[in-house]
């Protein structure tokens, strides 16, 4: 059992509109919507990452990359999703991928997230992390934080793969799980 307390902190991952019913849209990805919100009650210190891509960005097909434009910034499918249990405007947000030249799927690439959180967190030792995608911003997520030397807890039952190759969302939780984070539920939270 994991006992949440209030020096704990929530990163819920790109649960934006393209990746559940848009452009780019995660199988399964509004089926955790429930069990974010249940996370969301429970965790009271929390930051939500979006894509933020400009039109041309590298990501997309129509540049070379391999993903469908998504994520642009400005339209709906870049807003977080609205059954989310959040006051949009009164939540920390953190924006990656807006250079255009560049990707970054991790919440801690180039978004001063490294920064801002041992100030904001003062005190606290671990984070728990939910979202989409487990084999990409997810996992990039997660092992950035445990690089930076936080304990990380992911939240199995609020995530979902891309799976662009079958068994991808498997290999990222091995990789997280080899790397040091820890894999619970709902049923193991107090």
């Amino acid at each position: 059992m994991v006992d949440i307390t209030e020096k704990d902190f929530l990163l819920v991952v790109d649960m934006q509109n393209d990746f559940i019913n848009g452009s780019l849209a995660v199988p399964g990805a509004a089926s955790i919507i429930p069990v974010i919100n249940t996370y969301l009650e429970k965790i009271q210190r929390r930051a939500f990452s979006k894509d933020m891509h400009p039109k041309n960005h590298s990501s997309f097909k129509a540049q070379g990359g391999q993903w469908p434009q998504h994520c642009v910034v400005g339209t709906q499918g870049s807003e977080l999703h609205k059954s989310l249990d959040i006051d949009p405007k009164a939540v920390m947000v953190v924006r990656k991928g807006t250079e255009a030249d560049r990707d970054a799927y991790s919440a801690f690439d180039g978004t001063g997230l490294d920064m801002v959180l041992p100030s904001m967190l003062s005190g606290v030792k671990r984070i728990f992390v939910c979202g989409l995608a487990t084999d990409y911003c997810v996992k990039a997520t997660v092992l950035d934080a445990i690089k930076l030397g936080i304990k990380v807890y992911v939240l199995k039952d609020a995530i979902k793969a891309v799976n662009v190759k079958p068994g991808d969302g498997d290999k990222a939780i091995k990789e997280m799980e080899d790397a040091g984070a820890i894999f619970i539920t709902l049923a193991d939270v107090k």
